[in-house]
């Protein structure tokens, strides 16, 4: 077994290096196109940019400037990180009571919760936005209700999977040494699930950041834009397309998550091996 897994490790190696840069590829792409003058992204997609095809920073200050990049980002960070923590915070309380509560309710919490995993956004989309319109939650605040609303399923399943295997008696030796339920898991039950914490973080992070069709249908777009919805102010009329600025902006979009995911990466396979086995 051992001589096969070495026979054929090379050639492995070799197909998950060349699928790993056709992954990396258009990130590539979209960096060496972000410094070139736009007749020559067209022209020219694949060359690096010299000589005259050079800008420097032109297109990104350029695109700064067009979409006002640094109100975009203002908002983005505030959503993004705002709704990060609600959903960790609220779905790791509510798998811990599903997990440590039996009876109908807390069972039918749970599969409500799964349940919200296989409705296609598209099924609710239009009465969500007349919803939001009508709660008045298209601003900042509101939005991160609406994502506490749609990221709940898959957080409270990953913490659920996680809380089950933890040891019940840690919890009771809390609540003997004088601790209250609200104590005991933010003191004994939170810290322990740091890995899946982080795992959610990071999946919830993404999808948010990303995000250009709910912020587009729940937000007041005149007063918060966020980063993906402010790109495509770079389009104009009859189909024209500032495609360096463009390109830059999205350089810039995917700079803070890309590091975020560097630095957090090492407990995705953890966290989410932890949820998925554990219970």
């Amino acid at each position: 077994m051992n001589v096969r897994k070495a026979k054929y490790g090379w050639a492995w190696s070799i197909f998950f290096s060349l699928l790993s840069v056709a992954w990396v590829f258009p990130i590539l792409l979209v960096i060496v196109n972000s410094f070139k003058k736009k007749v020559y992204i067209s022209r020219k997609p694949f060359e690096i940019p010299i000589g005259k095809m050079f800008v420097e920073f032109e297109n990104y200050l350029r695109g700064i400037e067009k979409i006002q990049f640094f109100d975009a980002l203002k908002n983005s960070l505030f959503i993004t990180v705002c709704s990060v923590a609600v959903i960790i915070l609220c779905t790791s309380m509510c798998a811990w009571y599903i997990s440590r509560v039996k009876s109908v309710f807390s069972t039918g919490m749970y599969y409500m919760c799964l349940f919200s995993m296989i409705v296609p956004f598209q099924m609710v989309m239009f009465t969500l936005s007349k919803l939001a319109n009508m709660l008045h939650l298209y601003n900042p605040i509101g939005i991160i209700l609406v994502y506490l609303g749609f990221g709940a399923g898959l957080s409270v399943f990953m913490f659920c999977g996680f809380v089950r295997g933890i040891p019940l008696e840690i919890e009771e030796a809390a609540m003997i040494d004088g601790c209250t339920p609200i104590q005991t898991f933010f003191r004994v039950v939170f810290p322990i699930l740091k890995p899946t914490c982080i795992t959610v973080a990071i999946l919830q992070a993404m999808w948010i950041w990303n995000d250009y069709l709910l912020p587009y249908l729940v937000l007041d777009i005149k007063r918060y834009k966020t980063i993906p919805i402010a790109i495509q102010y770079l389009r104009g009329g009859y189909g024209s397309v500032d495609m360096g600025a463009m390109m830059a902006m999205l350089v810039l979009a995917i700079i803070p998550i890309v590091i975020f995911y560097i630095f957090c990466q090492k407990y995705i396979i953890e966290g989410v091996v932890a949820g998925a086995v554990k219970g």
